[in-house]
């Protein structure tokens, strides 16, 4: 079977057991502060098994894009070297949300593999492993399927802790975790290895092909193991694993699926050998990169973008090894198209927007690293003992952009080791800078405990009558907040919109009889909306009444600036390319900031078509409509998620725009009408990382003011250009024009004075031994009228050694000239060196004329008598 009819089919026999298939969610999680990528099938459910989302079906079935490349869970260094790491995998997964459990789970899985039906395995090739303590799991698989007891492993607590088990599954530190049960395939007697639990289970002989974990506890940061409110059930198939068995064969990389790209790559690197490791590691690194693009990372010096840095420098170091040329890793990218587009049609959609971004990346490395390994050879070349020092791996990675497990993968090519402990060291913050990139060590669900859920009324509303259900000062709960207490205050139904989507939290007031709190911000936790503030006035307890009353301006203000990042994003995706995708945003009642990913800065000619668009849409004032759908409906329109929101069954559509120019899903407050925003203004574009841009604008009063500042500024310019705006764009011409005029004359005075000035030094020359000899300093020459009197000198001194010093602002320029006749006894090179330290500087340069900087006027005089020196040791 071809890996395409494997994922098929499991999909196919899960569906035909009442599971809804659900698409792979993104390689970024959504959901999970605790995760650099989406590393398992379960991410996208993490909070159905916490209980804390609801979807409208309890059975699940995913193919799900996986990497495994930065983090705790990183398997970079072993791809390429053994026969099932990758960076990236396919995850096959049937999950269960409170409704089977190990019964039917290990059931199903058995029915998959063994019936004739499906993969039609052969039963007597399997076995499994139970959690020691699971007797449920050992009797399901001995009294119900029928496996001989003899083939079922009992595996207890093997890794030095309470539940630090191989069959004891936890994601994280923290987080919902259970035993589980693996089924593992025999590959035969042939192959060294023995089972699970033996002496020699490292071995290559027994492999796991499918983990049933039996999700029961959530594992709190204090340890402490909470059983779930409904047992759960998350399973895992490599769909490469799975493949290599029904293909016959024993390693991943002879799947179909990979025999495609080792063959595109042995074309483009000119290597025919598709066991060679360079190759495979190719291979790989093709599908975790192209991925990790399509989902919109970018190469850059940070979190992601790091990691897929290194993932793209390993592969091109790899096709180095080879002697691929120049650029060949982008060109892949249409073989991982042609096997895995089908699939993932957002790969075919983004193939050369993936290309593009590769190919710059292979650019900018190879400038660096034949210099890189030059370097690394050479100490290798010369090293003493078997460890290349942490200050030599530092070196690579600061100066030549070497990621420190390209070196590491070098000297384990040499059997040598990589001073790790050093390196640290010597990176410190560039290092933690590096990995870090936003906290992705935190605790997954910290927060207020509170429980139900806030109602929000904000869409209709911006004032309504709510019940206080919880009070919090200080992180605590209490019972009473008084006057002056800074406070969260937790309401049953609210007007006030709680920070997401980009939108900022409302402010306003809470009010009742001689009860007056001041909301600052209003933020979410969960389903509760949390207005933040103090108490101003009065005392409050928890089951009081309050009035929520929304500040009606800020919200207006706010709401037009979100509706309007909406028409930004869908006029940036026309103009630019669908390559573009939201990185962020931010929207309150003075401006919005827009964040995308792009490569390059937008031109001011595709600003202005940007802006045009989206004013066009603004006087058409069209309705904007909200339609409350299902999200695979949603989906099915076309809608656009907003980038790091988390959704659920059912989502709010927002279409604005000429035929409906603009569909995303989005929960925030907008305009009516498209007319509201009045009209739209970009006020700047930059870049605020590798690949993101920034765009922003203001639209109604606030792009009015905007404008009238803008004009404020233009006519004062005009009136000091002795104008008016009609005409300051040819006042600031003939400026300009009169300037480039004045530095020519300047530039004609400089050259007379030089030349003056070098008749005059000429007469300062001393001989020696028939050379003429000066050394002298020009108050105030910059380095052109330096070099203009070098070149007289030498013309009216002849055969000459000289040295030209000045000092501009206080910072020193020495040159120095040899005469062409003396090349053979004395450099200009030499010369600036020797001089140069005495004004805290260097320099170089060629050997008939060199020169130097320095930050010490004061030791000018020593510097040139120092190349007197210099000269009559030198003739």
């Amino acid at each position: 079977m071809k890996s395409s009819d494997i994922r098929k089919a499991f999909l196919d026999f899960f569906a035909s057991k009442g599971h809804e298939v659900v698409p792979s969610s993104p390689l970024i999680p959504g959901n999970d502060p605790t995760l650099l990528f989406t590393n398992a099938g379960m991410v996208q459910f993490k909070d159905c098994f916490l209980g804390k989302d609801q979807r409208s079906y309890t059975r699940a079935a995913t193919s799900q894009r996986c990497v495994r490349a930065g983090g705790k869970h990183n398997d970079l260094e072993n791809v390429g070297y053994t026969a099932r790491h990758h960076t990236f995998f396919e995850m096959l997964g049937n999950f269960s949300f409170g409704d089977y459990f190990k019964e039917d789970a290990i059931k199903f899985a058995w029915e998959f593999l063994t019936s004739p039906q499906w993969l039609n395995l052969p039963v007597e090739k399997l076995m499994v492993t139970v959690y020691a303590e699971d007797d449920e799991a050992f009797d399901i698989w001995n009294k119900q399927v029928g496996v001989p007891a003899e083939k079922i492993v009992r595996i207890g607590d093997n890794k030095g802790g309470r539940y630090a088990s191989d069959n004891f599954w936890a994601m994280g530190d923290t987080g919902p975790c259970g035993p589980c049960t693996e089924i593992f395939f025999d590959h035969g007697e042939h192959i060294w290895g023995g089972p699970p639990g033996s002496p020699e289970e490292d071995g290559d002989r027994f492999i796991e092909i499918w983990n049933n974990v039996f999700m029961q506890f959530e594992r709190k940061e204090n340890g402490d193991m909470i059983p779930l409110p409904k047992p759960s059930v998350d399973t895992g198939m490599g769909l490469e694993r799975i493949s290599a068995i029904m293909q016959g064969v024993h390693s991943n990389y002879e799947i179909d699926l990979f025999q495609a790209l080792l063959a595109a790559a042995g074309e483009v690197t000119g290597c025919k050998d598709t066991e060679n490791k360079s190759l495979r590691v190719i291979a790989d690194h093709i599908r975790s990169t192209s991925f990790l693009i399509v989902d919109g990372v970018l190469p850059s010096n940070e979190g992601r973008g790091y990691v897929l840095r290194r993932i793209i420098r390993r592969a091109i170091r790899h096709g180095h090894m080879l002697g691929a040329p120049s650029g060949f890793f982008h060109k892949l990218v249409a073989a991982l198209v042609e096997q895995m587009g089908t699939a993932y049609p957002e790969l075919a959609h983004l193939q050369s927007h993936v290309e593009k971004v590769l190919r710059i990346e292979e650019e900018q490395f190879a400038k660096t690293l034949d210099k890189g390994m030059a370097i690394l050879n050479a100490e290798i070349a010369g090293l003493t003992g078997d460890t290349i020092p942490g200050e030599v791996a530092f070196k690579l990675y600061d100066t030549y952009g070497f990621p420190l497990d390209l070196t590491g993968d070098v000297a384990r090519e040499r059997d040598l080791k990589v001073d790790e402990a050093g390196f640290e060291v010597e990176m410190n913050k560039q290092r933690e800078k590096a990995r870090a990139a936003g906290n992705f060590g935190a605790s997954y669900g910290a927060g207020l405990e509170i429980e139900g859920e806030t109602t929000f009324l904000g869409y209709e509303l911006l004032e309504n009558t709510g019940t206080v259900k919880a009070l919090f000062k200080g992180g605590e709960a209490v019972a009473q907040l008084n006057a002056g207490d800074e406070a969260v205050l937790v309401l049953d139904e609210t007007a006030f919109y709680a920070e997401s989507g980009g939108q900022v939290g409302d402010t306003g007031f809470l009010k009742a009889d001689g009860v007056v709190f001041q909301v600052k911000d209003t933020t979410k936790e969960g389903s509760n909306h949390l207005h933040k503030g103090v108490l101003v006035e009065g005392s409050v307890k928890v089951g009081a009444q309050l009035t929520a009353v929304v500040d009606a301006e800020k919200r207006q203000a706010t709401a037009l600036h979100h509706s309007a990042t909406h028409l930004l994003h869908a006029a940036l995706r026309q103009v630019l390319g669908d390559h573009v995708h939201q990185k962020g945003s931010l929207n309150t009642y003075e401006r919005l900031r827009f964040d995308f990913s792009h490569l390059e800065a937008v031109s001011a000619a595709e600003l202005e078509e940007i802006e045009t668009i989206v004013n066009r849409h603004i006087r058409a004032n069209t309705p904007v409509t909200t339609r409350v759908m299902a999200i695979d409906d949603a989906r099915e329109t076309g809608a656009a998620a907003q980038f790091g929101e988390k959704y659920g069954d059912e989502v709010r559509v927002l279409s604005m725009g000429i035929d409906d120019f603009s569909v995303e899903f989005c929960g925030g407050t907008h305009a009516s009408r498209t007319g509201d925003l009045g009209l739209l203004k970009i006020a700047s574009e930059s870049g605020i990382a590798a690949g993101i841009r920034r765009i922003e604008a203001v639209v109604g009063q606030a792009a009015l003011d905007f404008i009238a500042n803008e004009e404020k500024t233009l006519k004062g310019i005009a009136a000091s250009l002795k104008g008016s705006t009609d005409n300051v764009a040819e006042k600031v011409e003939q400026l300009q024009l009169r300037t480039k005029a004045l530095e020519k004359e300047l530039e004609s005075l400089k050259g007379k004075l030089a030349s003056s000035a070098g008749s005059d030094l000429a007469s300062q020359a001393r001989d020696v031994n028939g050379v003429k000899v000066l050394a002298a300093r020009l108050e105030g020459a910059d380095v052109d009228a330096l070099r203009t009197v070098m070149d007289q000198l030498k013309n009216k001194l002849g055969s000459a050694l000289i040295m030209l010093a000045s000092d501009v602002d206080g910072k020193v320029t020495l040159l120095a000239g040899v005469t062409k006749d003396l090349i053979g006894k004395a450099k200009a090179g030499d010369a600036v060196k020797e001089c140069a330290p005495y004004v805290d500087g260097r320099g170089g340069g060629k050997p008939e004329m060199a020169q130097a900087g320095g930050q010490k006027p004061e030791g000018i005089d020593d510097a040139l008598a120092a190349f007197g020196r210099w000269a009559d040791a030198a003739l």
